[in-house]
């Protein structure tokens, strides 16, 4: 059986200054339920137990940035993001050989929970497990600085924004889309996926839409 993941190519269609805290997090994974192609959207919905309910991707988009922090996930904490060692902005490039010679990373990681999620010879939790993650992800590998080592993924690389000290990374993963939003709440995001989509059904990306939905 092929599954056809078609986030990964929803993500551009976010505006520029989309990040990937809970707000993008979940505003991608609302949308993408509506334009997954439905073969994956029964197949994900029978793997998280949640038969046609509405946000059975929003709902779990999150769940692998709480997971990293506890006792049990505290391993997961390196596979959501790649440090790039290049030399922005000279030269910008990843190499996976290079970055992730451990295999230990956000590539490697895609690659082997979208595996798991398909392998039949797993449990029904541990492809649930699988899914959540690969739904995360997909989200934070679309975020530049989770695929850049310079200062540490722009950790190291001090901002002010709207009146506060910060650093670049945190303001891209969510300040920016929390700024343009007005918040970060699962109704905000709902909303905010539902304007996206008249963008994508309606506007320069509805003839990629069909194509999306065949993988």
């Amino acid at each position: 059986m092929k599954l056809s993941l078609t986030l990964p190519l929803l993500l551009p269609v976010l505006p520029s200054v989309t990040a990937w805290g809970s707000l993008g997090h979940m505003t991608v994974a609302y949308l993408a339920e509506h334009l997954v192609a439905p073969r994956t959207a029964i197949y994900m919905q029978r793997i998280l137990s949640n038969p046609s309910s509405p946000g059975y991707l929003g709902s779990i988009a999150t769940w692998a940035d709480s997971y990293r922090y506890t006792k049990a996930g505290a391993y997961s904490a390196h596979l959501h993001y790649i440090d790039a060692d290049d030399s922005p902005p000279r030269s910008c490039g990843l190499d996976v050989k290079r970055d992730c010679a451990d295999g230990f990373c956000i590539v490697t990681a895609i690659g082997n929970y979208t595996s798991r999620l398909m392998d039949p010879d797993l449990d029904a939790y541990q492809r649930a497990i699988a899914a959540k993650f690969v739904v995360h992800f997909i989200g934070d590998i679309h975020q530049p600085l989770h695929t850049e080592g310079h200062s540490r993924g722009g950790n190291g690389i001090k901002v002010r924004f709207s009146g506060r000290n910060s650093n670049l990374h945190s303001v891209w993963d969510s300040a920016l889309a929390e700024h343009l939003i007005g918040g970060y709440t699962p109704t905000l995001a709902q909303k905010w996926s539902r304007d996206l989509l008249g963008d994508v059904e309606g506007g320069v990306y509805s003839p990629l839409v069909e194509k999306w939905r065949e993988g």
